[in-house]
């Protein structure tokens, strides 16, 4: 357990935040007109200390920073956490991918330079994934599974063999996230769904190493459960856009956040909860 704090939400310049993986443009490009249209910032991205030259590494909302830089806002609201307490614990999101064909996105991973491809079962897939042995695996609707494995240990050449997976199919059809690798469960959620990718999972001192290296692993793989997470905030982007030092931005959030509290319109959830209005 961990003793619930206030958030510490700052602004921040947009030029310190490093992104540890890449933005989804199915994700970011839309965002960003979202952004223009409303004018307001809903829910913080959230960070964490690089350790280096005050710069931080983005540990949720690597789209939402780069909308705002698409529109041109120099700062961001963001919440700052501990990447080494109990706040924070990562985990992996898959990729189900729907609107392509199935057989064709298997063909262009046979493909892919470096890759060795073999037809296993669930079971195995699982277990070779967590000790590393394969970089991925695919997994159909009708239940048959592939491994993608290399002869790389590196975690740089890893993360970018990864890469390179992700890019043969991204923009062959639509990717939604999922955090189970269940083919029932996944057509109950995903009716529309002709395959998954599996990936492994990540440590924190891996991401802040790839950080650190300017390398990122592939959009919508690292999932951070933030425990204490700030959302619907809602603050103007005008503010974030204004003039301002950063100094007098920050004073200006501090008066803000002090305001809402006042009128008593902030509210914790110990519980886990479902959103509906994402």
């Amino acid at each position: 357990m961990f003793d619930i704090k206030l958030p510490d939400l700052r602004i921040v310049p947009l030029s310190k935040l490093v992104p540890h993986e890449m933005s989804d443009e199915q994700r970011a490009i839309p965002l960003a007109v979202r952004l223009r249209e409303e004018g307001i910032l809903k829910n913080p991205p959230v960070i964490a200390p690089l350790g280096t030259d005050d710069e931080f590494v983005i540990l949720d909302g690597a789209n939402r920073v780069a909308a705002l830089e698409a529109i041109g806002i120099p700062h961001v609201l963001v919440q700052v956490v501990d990447y080494e307490s109990p706040q924070v614990d990562l985990h992996t999101w898959y990729h189900v991918i729907s609107g392509a064909e199935a057989t064709q996105i298997l063909d262009n991973l046979t493909h892919l330079p470096e890759i060795n491809v073999a037809t296993t079962n669930i079971f195995h897939a699982r277990a070779a994934l967590a000790r590393r042995d394969i970089l991925a695996f695919y997994i159909q609707t009708d239940g048959q599974v592939t491994t993608l494995a290399s002869r790389a240990h590196e975690l740089e050449k890893r993360t970018q063999m990864l890469r390179m997976i992700v890019d043969s199919y991204i923009r062959a059809g639509h990717l939604n996230r999922a955090n189970t690798d269940n083919i029932n469960r996944l057509r109950n959620i995903f009716p529309d769904m002709v395959a998954a990718i599996i990936f492994p999972r990540y440590e924190p001192v891996e991401i802040l190493e790839l950080a650190r290296s300017g390398l990122k692993v592939p959009a919508g793989i690292t999932r951070h459960i933030i425990h204490g997470r700030a959302l619907r905030l809602n603050y103007p982007l005008q503010r974030l856009a204004a003039p301002a030092s950063l100094q007098e931005k920050n004073q200006e959030l501090t008066n803000w956040i002090q305001e809402k509290f006042n009128q008593k319109g902030v509210r914790f959830y110990a519980e886990e909860t479902f959103l509906f209005d994402e």
